[in-house]
């Protein structure tokens, strides 16, 4: 089990595990998540096992594979396979949010080597906290909700859902993605719903691969509500997708002044990046 730390000054929770490192970083042969591979003997089209190297601890991490096509991406899945997946995360996160020690379950994605994906079969994963983490805990507390008007930061919508990029983003390429009622979390969503997230998810997704004509690299999350049974009445379900790519295979690295004040220098006008994705 990791050890938990906390920061004596600003609180900062870390987690100490030394035996992360025994990770690999490549498979050496074949793909674990191919059929006939480690973690997929059996033809699958969508699915989710437990990670072998948990980061919360046994019972809390799980990977979730979106197809058993290793060269697909989540674009490629059309609407009718992206909901295929839509519905997995939704049964996950009853699941495993219906456990006592569970307070919350993060949903999230990172794509590409660049933000520290190791195997490129599509894939996410899932972490069950045991407590609702500091980010989370500060937009549900400060009230998120859609951007009611973001007029030329408006990027596209399929039915109940809109795409947007925010008025300050942090990184050079970030999207919010949310339903237009308020939904606290996919356990919430109807079909139509869920079928309006997988067109928009498809279609931005693919927006942003065809923005520099080359697969993008980016962090995605599902913001939903705790799994403890009351409270947080206001949460608005909404999803994120960040990239740090500020052009074609160049970084935008986060610099020493930024984390030192927690202030950030954006050179990517969000008004300019939104009306390049309406364009595609």
């Amino acid at each position: 089990m990791p050890e938990v730390r906390h920061d004596p000054f600003l609180g900062t929770r870390v987690l100490i595990d030394g035996s992360r490192l025994e990770r690999p970083t490549l498979p050496t042969t074949g793909c674990p998540f191919c059929v006939g591979g480690l973690e997929s003997p059996e033809p699958y089209r969508v699915k989710s096992f437990p990670n072998r190297w948990p980061a919360l601890g046994p019972g809390r991490c799980e990977v979730v594979l979106y197809t058993s096509d290793h060269d697909a991406t989540f674009p490629s899945l059309g609407a009718e396979g992206a909901r295929e997946v839509i519905d997995l995360w939704a049964e996950r996160t009853m699941t495993l949010g219906a456990a006592d020690d569970v307070d919350y379950v993060l949903v999230f994605e990172n794509r590409g080597p660049a933000v520290g994906a190791t195997i490129t079969h599509p894939h996410g994963q899932i972490y069950a906290f045991d407590h609702v983490p500091d980010r989370p805990a500060r937009v549900l507390a400060a009230g998120w909700r859609p951007d009611d008007d973001p007029g030329e930061r408006a990027v596209c919508h399929h039915g109940s859902w809109s795409a947007w990029i925010p008025e300050a983003p942090t990184f050079p390429l970030e999207l919010h993605l949310a339903p237009t009622e308020r939904r606290g979390g996919l356990v919430d969503c109807d079909d139509a719903d869920r079928d309006d997230l997988a067109g928009l998810l498809v279609d931005v997704l693919d927006r942003l691969d065809r923005l520099f004509e080359e697969p993008l690299p980016y962090m995605l999350w599902l913001y939903q509500r705790p799994t403890v049974a009351e409270g947080y009445d206001d949460a608005w379900f909404h999803i994120r997708i960040v990239s740090p790519w500020r052009g074609k295979g160049l970084m935008r690295f986060i610099a020493a002044a930024e984390l030192a004040t927690d202030e950030y220098i954006n050179e990517i006008v969000p008004e300019s990046l939104a009306s390049r994705l309406r364009a595609l």
